[in-house]
């Protein structure tokens, strides 16, 4: 479930993934503008149609629009001399609003001085059969088969219209599907309103009413619809100008080609009071961006991924992908301890040549979140430093000295007196230099700081739980005080974290840590720079000059971003042709399923590559 606020609407166009896919698969994709594909679509149902009358169902991800799709299915009917009827599933089968209202409002906390954001809450997993009442739903199931004639087509829409207990009413099913940022662009704009509601609403409600609620619904409901194979039809709704469709054999062997190479997300873009100049820069930004601060490079529940199909350009749900080839991208012990998730984030946070420092936070445990939040995992980061400018510093942990409960007054009175604090008695930090590796378990204090460009490694990472300690009286955009998870925080900071005991390598909690040599072979050697028992991510680095031999064993994906030199390709060994080019500070994916593999340098400057992979033994952690 995306929980990504307010993304830049700029869509990279760099990269783009080109698996081997046969003309079958490509020439059965459906595009040329949203009308010629409702028209070819019709078609395909035509003769079934006029023999014995067609039902087809559409459903899909949260933000999902049928309208003007139905609109042309009626249109294409009447020049075909075909009856058509519509049906508005969520009409006929839901609870109404207010009864909806009575489910999901519970589980949100709605106590400023515990959540001053309204941002969190508990996720419901009543999917969409805990909102559909059961009396509408038995008339429904028991009217619907009455509206099949020969030469009719009835097209049934709404979210979770596909819902097992439904599927067997229909004769066609169909899947909209779009990207994270695509969702949330349409939210922000107020193009959705929340299951049970007839209008949108603030914005940050909405989105978190969607994240604890419809996004997990339709996220599990087309996880077990890919599982079943019960679709026929998949579409890419990301533009409502120009929808793509293919049956879903095509979609499926799109993702089945993918995964046998290395690959690249596309990345979301997001500016941030912090932000800094760097990334904005090095990828070319438009220049109406004031920042970015983030770059979602890989972050599972935000990305997409863009698949060259013939003359058509896909950008793909990232989690449709994973829902699709688990086993292939993950490995089956992964999947299994993971409940189907990709368990590692990937992103960028930018402050050079900022205005300051990130906020001093932390984020919460495994057993906190099943507690206060129905989630599964655990919230872990590291920072590894890649660009630095003067004096940059990155804060990790309390001081030896620090009066912690001091502290704690002094931010409380910072978010309610607007005092500021002097930070630099209480959080330890370290000089920040390229190379640098930090490991954040949950409940860590820490920051980055100004002037320096990190890329952050969490662990699955489905919420986004940071709780802001102190954030130095700071304006956000709106002119507003930026809000201080001061409760939260408290709660969940680990204050026996101090300098010497995250330092000593004989203390479990050593997560500053000094490199030490893994592995080497002919011209490369393979450095651990960060493995804690803790934490299920090591994190290692490569460095060689010209090429590096690796293996997955068909068991461990690795993920690899290129923190110094300027090209590598990373290519099967078995087959060569399967290879993705990587230039600096860009981040790809090799699935388990690859095996050997070699990194070869395009360049001539000796080259250093960041991977993460999951820890020996991870599947044996506490879950």
């Amino acid at each position: 479930m995306s929980f990504m606020y307010n993304p830049f609407p700029f869509h990279d166009p760099k990269p783009v993934n080109r698996p081997e896919l046969s003309k079958n698969t490509t020439d059965s994709i459906l595009a040329g503008g949203t009308a010629n594909v409702v028209k070819k679509f019709v078609a395909t149902l035509a003769r079934k149609a006029r023999e014995e009358g067609v039902i087809v169902a559409l459903d899909g991800y949260t933000t999902a629009q049928w309208a003007r799709f139905v609109s042309l299915m009626s249109r294409e009917c009447d020049l075909l001399g075909l009856q058509f009827e519509d049906i508005d599933c969520n009409a006929a089968t839901l609870k109404d609003g207010k009864e909806i209202d009575a489910i999901i409002d519970p589980l949100l906390i709605w106590d400023t001085k515990i959540d001053p954001t309204l941002l969190y809450g508990k996720v419901y997993h009543g999917g969409y059969n805990g909102l559909i009442d059961p009396a509408k739903a038995a008339a429904y199931c028991q009217s619907l088969p009455g509206k099949k004639a020969p030469g009719k087509i009835v097209a049934v829409y709404g979210y979770g219209c596909l819902i097992p207990d439904f599927c067997p009413l229909y004769d066609v099913k169909v899947w909209f599907d779009l990207t994270p940022m695509n969702t949330m662009l349409r939210i922000r704009s107020g193009q959705y309103a929340n299951l049970g509601k007839k209008h949108t609403g603030i914005i940050n409600r909405t989105i978190r009413r969607c994240y604890y609620c419809d996004f997990e619904n339709a996220v599990q409901l087309r996880k077990e619809l890919f599982a079943s194979k019960a679709l026929d039809w998949y579409v890419l709704d990301n533009d409502p100008d120009n929808l793509q469709m293919m049956p879903f054999a095509a979609f499926d062997d799109i993702c089945a080609q993918l995964v046998k190479y290395p690959f690249r997300a596309k990345p979301c873009y997001l500016e941030g009071v912090w932000g800094g100049s760097y990334m904005k820069n090095l990828r070319h930004l438009p220049e109406k961006m004031r920042n970015a601060a983030w770059v979602f490079d890989f972050i599972p529940m935000e990305v997409s991924v863009l698949v060259e199909a013939g003359g058509e350009l896909l950008d793909i749900n990232y989690c449709s992908f994973v829902h699709k080839e688990g086993v292939n991208l993950m490995g089956e012990t992964c999947v299994k301890k993971y409940k189907g998730y990709f368990p590692i984030r990937f992103n960028w946070d930018d402050s050079y040549h900022s205005t300051g420092n990130m906020s001093i936070q932390c984020h919460s445990g495994g057993q906190f979140n099943v507690e206060n939040y129905n989630e599964f995992g655990r919230q872990d980061e590291s920072y590894y430093v890649v660009i630095t400018g003067h004096e940059a510093k990155t804060f990790i942990g309390f001081r030896d000295d620090a009066d912690i409960p001091q502290f704690f007054k002094e931010i409380e009175a910072a978010d309610t007196q607007h005092d500021p604090c002097d930070y630099l008695k209480y959080v330890s930090y370290e000089e920040s230099k390229p190379g640098l590796q930090v490991m954040l378990p949950a409940g860590t204090i820490h920051s980055s700081g100004r002037n320096q460009v990190i890329l952050e490694i969490g662990s699955l990472t489905i919420g986004s739980y940071t709780y802001k300690m102190y954030d130095y009286l700071r304006l956000d955009f709106d002119g507003k005080q930026r809000p201080i998870h001061t409760h939260l925080g408290e709660l969940n900071v680990r204050q026996d974290r101090r300098y010497s005991v995250i330092h000593d390598p004989n203390s479990p909690e050593y997560i500053v840590q000094e490199p030490r040599l893994a592995y080497e072979g002919e011209g490369w050697q393979e450095w651990i720079l960060g493995e804690n028992p803790q934490m299920y991510i090591s994190l290692r680095r490569l460095e060689f000059e010209k090429q590096c031999e690796q293996d997955t064993k068909g068991e461990k994906f690795h993920v690899l971003t290129l923190v110094d030199g300027d090209h590598i390709r990373i290519r099967s060994v078995a087959h060569p042709e399967r290879y993705f080019d990587l230039d600096f500070m860009e981040i790809a994916c090799v699935p388990a399923s690859m095996g050997k593999y070699v990194i070869e340098n395009l360049g001539k400057e000796p080259i250093r590559v960041h991977k993460t992979c999951l820890r020996d033994g991870y599947q044996n952690d506490p879950a």
